[in-house]
């Protein structure tokens, strides 16, 4: 019966597939040789379609779920990424339901492999990993940021954005500074986009972080961080920007 529900949410994405879409993600997603997202196969099926699947099979098993983040194709990964955070969120709505959040959690960072691309990524983890710290020890984040794999640093910046939301700063902060080093641009873009959430919640805090270390971050990251500020001030901080 398991593999009839899996069966069932694989023939769905494939009937509302486009080939002209597949051609397309493959291309925005960087999927050629030796590029970040070498080696991913697209359907063509955008996320609103994807998030429709989702809620038919919102009770799909933990099993079956994680059959569909072992597949190669990204749509499926991703379907399955989005029942994963709907589970989250509807057991995160009862004080009871302690045990089955820190299950999902666990399944998540045990699957991590699976969030291999910027949108598994962003769409995935502040929902999941961002949520399930607001009130617990956050170390994993500094684990995931210290990692070779570029997703799990990309992974560790975004869940900040959960804090964020609630007015709280300092890890985004924290680990802002551990990336201005970091080589890769998904890296750099995501820092910046974080950085101008902290702005957009507190334009005094990202000021003051701004003017002590503008000088050190990277272009693309500053960029992102003051897209919001007036043209001034935008071209005061490129100006001392490496």
């Amino acid at each position: 019966m398991k593999n009839k529900f899996l069966n069932a949410i694989k023939k769905n994405l494939r009937d509302v597939a486009d080939k002209k879409k597949k051609i397309i993600l493959a291309r925005f997603f960087k999927t050629g040789k030796g590029e970040y997202g070498e080696g991913d196969v697209f359907l063509g099926v955008v996320v609103p379609e994807q998030r429709k699947i989702a809620r038919k099979f919102a009770e799909l098993p933990l099993k079956e779920i994680q059959k569909l983040l072992k597949s190669k194709i990204h749509e499926e990964r991703l379907t399955g990424l989005i029942i994963l955070i709907n589970r989250y969120k509807k057991v995160s709505k009862f004080k009871s339901f302690k045990v089955l959040k820190e299950q999902i959690f666990r399944f998540y960072i045990k699957n991590i492999s699976a969030v291999n691309n910027w949108d598994l990524v962003d769409l995935s983890c502040r929902d999941i990993i961002g949520e399930h710290l607001i009130s617990r020890p956050r170390n994993i984040l500094y684990k995931l940021a210290d990692s070779k794999n570029i997703w799990e640093r990309r992974i560790a910046i975004v869940s900040t954005w959960a804090f964020i939301r609630r007015n709280d700063f300092k890890d985004t902060l924290r680990l802002a500074k551990v990336f201005f080093n970091d080589k890769h641009n998904l890296i750099h873009k995501a820092v910046g986009w974080m950085l101008r959430e902290v702005g957009k919640k507190d334009e005094r805090v990202l000021r003051q972080f701004l003017n002590k270390y503008a000088s050190k971050m990277p272009r693309m990251t500053l960029r992102c961080a003051i897209e919001r500020l007036a043209e001034n001030d935008r071209k005061r901080y490129l100006h001392v920007c490496k």
